[in-house]
């Protein structure tokens, strides 16, 4: 039996996994906007390197957003996982994008400003974007684990119909 954190670990990184498929595309194709890699590695001042921000995409994707996912699912308003997690991403969005953004100039980093807006109005509806399609991802996966769970385990004081 895993944990709601556990859960919300596996769902996190899942949801890492696809929002940087996307992240790729524009790198790749476009850039449509400023990638979110890229400005967490000028956040972090390393803008040369931007293995960085991958890195730091990936641990807060999967052990920070996704951890407190499993914690706070239970708790959102909504009725299914998926927009349970839409409602917990873009409120970690606006979460980052009015208080770590702009307090990272302030510490000293580069800024990018209240909501990334430095980056430009594209790089803010891109951000809005991949962070529902990880709310998304990060929901489903989660609910699929706990439904899961829910249909394999053994009532109490029972046994397994097979």
């Amino acid at each position: 039996m895993m944990s709601r954190v556990q859960k919300g670990v596996i769902a996190g990184f899942s949801a890492t996994i696809a929002v940087s498929l996307l992240e790729a595309a524009n790198l790749y194709f476009g850039p449509w906007a400023a990638s979110f890699p890229r400005l967490l590695s000028v956040m972090l001042q390393t803008p040369d390197q931007m293995i960085v921000g991958w890195i730091a995409h990936f641990v807060v994707g999967t052990f920070v957003l996704g951890a407190a996912f499993g914690v706070l699912c239970p708790r959102l308003p909504s009725d299914t996982p998926e927009s349970k997690g839409i409602l917990f991403a873009v409120g970690a969005f606006l979460l980052m994008g009015l208080t770590v953004a702009p307090l990272v100039g302030m510490l000293g980093g580069r800024s990018v400003g209240i909501f990334f807006m430095q980056a430009g109005f594209g790089t803010l509806v891109w951000m809005i974007a991949t962070h529902a399609v990880y709310g998304i991802v990060l929901g489903n996966v989660y609910g699929r684990l706990v439904e899961r769970e829910r249909r394999h385990r053994a009532p109490v004081g029972g046994a397994m119909a097979h």
